[in-house]
């Protein structure tokens, strides 16, 4: 797939996640909005999508994600709204699918935590 997240997970894997679908979204369409149910993770194909939450605004570009919280905690709504800052490529990962991934797929969530991990560092103390 080219992308870190999936650089190591299974073939069958692989067409798991390329079965949630591809979808291409013009410069300010909204993607997710705070408060919404969870039910998908996605991944920056091309392009950039911009997380806005209060003051905070960060951009996530080709082979980022975003909504991965709202399926790691259970019942836990969006914590922030994401738009498209450019026109942008957008590949759906399901919770089905990112259930999945967790359970039989040891490299993604290496690669999942080490980026979750990095965000965190990076917003307490600021890089």
């Amino acid at each position: 797939m080219g992308l870190p997240l999936f650089a190591e997970i299974t073939d069958a894997a692989a067409d798991a996640v390329l079965a949630g679908g591809v979808t291409d979204v013009p410069a300010g369409q909204v993607l997710a909005q705070a408060g919404d149910p969870g039910v998908g993770m996605f991944v920056v194909l091309d392009g950039s999508v911009v997380v806005e939450r209060a003051e905070l605004n960060v951009e996530i570009q080709r082979g980022g994600f975003f909504g991965e919280l709202a399926l790691l905690v259970p019942d836990s709504p969006r914590i922030a709204r994401v738009r498209a800052k450019t026109p942008a490529r957008i590949l759906v990962v399901s919770r089905q699918t990112f259930d999945l991934l967790l359970e039989t797929e040891p490299s993604f969530a290496r690669a999942l935590l080490r980026e979750m991990a990095k965000r965190l560092v990076e917003a307490r103390t600021g890089h």
